[in-house]
């Protein structure tokens, strides 16, 4: 009688979790699962936005993107930018996050302070940043000029236009990350720090020794999330460079809009959108192995 009690409860709890569940999955279905067949099926179809008439294409989709030199930049595009903007926005974040983590007089003006450009609209920012960077009246230029050095076109050079972007990508995102990684060291037992400095362990000891592996978990959410919101950088592109100059600050997902909203070829778009699904899809299940850890504290 009471296994049947039992059995009848875990019924009753399974149909509860299932009904809490329906709402969620139907808004994936409409909004995410729908659109993406719907596109795998465009993605074989040579279709365009402004005909009424599709074909089916097969793989010359598919074969022709492989062999499309702009899709091989603006995919080199988007690693460049996300290998250089990981480490460099991780190792930032992370010396903010220890540098706050202190508790001195005034720690919540500068939390408050490093946070703030997490909250400016990315449109807004580009938007700023584009007159900073300005030749003629912009103010990094201005400020190059008062200590003698030559202005410096950064949108409209090919080689150092990408760095722009990088700067303005990395001063919005690091107050973001800092917090992630402020929430780790949080979590990290005082005791084992007081036990390492018994020992004799100095600061750098103690932060590769104890910081560093306790904090790998959290390493693997920024390193994670960072390098997917690297990868799909479009905002800031669109705003300060449109893709150039020469096409040097192009990335996939620029290449995608480009493709689908201007040559209206939208399965073409498409086959660039999934292939480069896959890519990130992959990229993310080798970091989850990479940060795999057992360490528990």
């Amino acid at each position: 009688m009471q296994r049947l009690r039992f059995a009848a409860y875990d019924k009753q709890e399974s149909r509860a979790a299932f009904l809490f569940i329906i709402p969620a999955f139907a808004l994936l279905a409409v909004f995410i699962f729908y659109p993406m067949i719907q596109a795998l099926w465009i993605s074989f179809q040579n279709y365009n936005l402004i005909s009424s008439h599709s074909s089916f294409a097969g793989m010359d989709n598919y074969r022709k993107l492989l062999s499309d030199g702009s899709f091989g930049d603006s995919l080199w595009h988007s690693f460049y930018f996300t290998l250089v903007v990981l480490p460099v926005q991780t190792a930032i974040s992370l010396g903010l996050a220890i540098l706050v983590q202190k508790k001195f007089r005034g720690v919540g003006f500068f939390r408050t302070v490093y946070f703030i450009p997490v909250v400016v609209s990315f449109a807004i920012a580009s938007t700023i940043f584009r007159l900073i960077y300005n030749k003629d009246y912009g103010m990094l230029n201005v400020i190059l000029k008062g200590i003698g050095l030559p202005s410096v076109d950064f949108l409209s050079n090919p080689d150092i236009s990408m760095l722009g972007i990088i700067v303005l990508c990395i001063w919005r995102a690091m107050g973001f990350v800092m917090v992630i990684f402020l929430a780790g060291l949080n979590n990290i037992p005082e005791s084992l720090y007081e036990a390492a400095h018994v020992d004799g362990a100095s600061p750098i000891q103690r932060f590769f020794l104890i910081t560093l592996p306790l904090l790998k978990r959290t390493m693997a959410f920024v390193v994670i999330i960072t390098t997917m919101d690297a990868l799909k950088i479009f905002i800031p592109i669109y705003i300060t460079t449109s893709g150039g100059p020469a096409g040097s600050t192009s990335t996939v997902v620029h290449f995608i809009y480009e493709t689908a909203f201007k040559q209206m070829n939208m399965g073409y778009a498409a086959v660039a959108a999934f292939l480069f699904f896959f890519l990130v899809l992959i990229i993310s299940i080798v970091q989850l192995r990479v940060f795999r850890t057992d360490v528990e504290y």
